[in-house]
């Protein structure tokens, strides 16, 4: 994207982000039994709970996808109260939505990727990373005469452009010494309308995250590779500088909680939390046994060289122009370096 189309999408964005503040809790869906909808964002007075006083209050903003499942189970079981913060989610439909409340304050943290995190800050937020966390994009096949990602020189593939799905796919190619001017993209930012069109072989080949991966495996469906097996990790917990000098400690707490949830779902059968998946992450029930819940870790600090790979990436796509380096947007609130 040329720099002047750039600037005036930003402006766009902010403007959006400027009008929307008043519609962001109508869009999104808090998952906080007792909860408040709109949360305590950083510089915000604290939110009226039934928690004790000195509970500090953490607003993440998650999209309904199986990176949030630990922070949701850590909320639903009691860990976060535990280690005395109150987790307060809100899911969104959409990463406009989410961006939309993020900028406008309403959550202090969010779910993201290192594409996403380059985009921040290359409009002047002062976005960190605090955390990787467990999420998955897969690319998927209805085609017969495409057996591995290198049958896709030449052929349509379907996601959506300058975001982490079109660095994924970058990756993958790279693998499979191709490059992305040897395939054919169709833009559709629109997840379920990816799978409809993939089933109807409108497309050779597209990018989905869960629960569209099971589905579209269950209709026939196959996986050609994934973040997992192409060893790409983009998936990130983020907060601004801001809410991470003014809740330091929440955030802390917050992994502590994190992790007790984590080893909840090692040491329990995935019968007993399969139900609470189901609903946030929006599976078809029918598909309740064809469900692979990941082997979720401890959370982590993002890799130095994933950043600098996804940040070189946004470079050439002329998504990032300013001078960042992979370790000025890393925080190490959590994990010292």
């Amino acid at each position: 994207m040329e720099r002047k189309n750039w600037k005036h999408l930003m402006m766009l964005l902010m403007l959006v982000a400027a009008i929307s503040i008043v519609a962001v809790g109508c869009g999104s869906n808090t998952n906080n039994a007792g909860a408040s909808a709109t949360g305590n964002a950083a510089g915000d007075a604290p939110a009226a709970s039934d928690a004790p006083s000195e509970t500090a209050v953490l607003t993440l903003g998650l999209l309904p996808s199986i990176d949030a499942i630990p922070f949701i189970i850590a909320h639903e079981q009691g860990f976060d109260k535990e280690h005395n913060v109150n987790l307060e989610i809100q899911t969104f439909k959409s990463a406009k939505d989410r961006d939309v409340a993020f900028q406008a304050g309403k959550v202090d943290g969010i779910s993201a990727d290192l594409v996403a995190i380059s985009i921040y800050n290359e409009a002047g937020l002062d976005v960190k990373i605090t955390s990787t966390t467990t999420g998955e994009f897969d690319l998927l096949t209805g085609n017969d005469g495409v057996q591995g990602v290198k049958d896709l020189k030449g052929k349509t593939v379907i996601l959506s452009k300058n975001t982490s799905t079109q660095y994924t796919v970058a990756m993958m190619l790279k693998q499979a010494g191709l490059t992305e001017e040897d395939i054919k993209v169709t833009e559709v930012p629109q997840i379920p309308t990816r799978l409809e069109l993939l089933k109807n072989q409108k497309a050779d080949a597209a990018v989905l995250p869960e629960p569209y991966v099971t589905m579209g495996k269950a209709a026939g469906l196959r996986v050609l590779s994934s973040t997992k097996t192409a060893g790409v990790n983009p998936f990130v917990l983020a907060f601004p500088q801001s809410a991470i000098d003014a809740k330091g400690q929440a955030i802390q707490d917050m992994y502590a909680a994190y992790d007790e949830a984590v080893a909840y779902m090692k040491s329990h059968d995935q019968s007993e939390y399969i139900d609470l998946i189901i609903k946030e992450v929006g599976y078809p029930d029918t598909l309740k046994d064809q469900i692979t819940v990941p082997e979720y870790q401890p959370a982590n600090q993002v890799d130095v060289k994933e950043v600098e790979a996804a940040f070189a990436w946004a470079r050439e796509k002329g998504l990032l122009t300013k001078n960042i380096s992979a370790e000025e947007v890393i925080s190490d609130v959590q994990f010292k370096k």
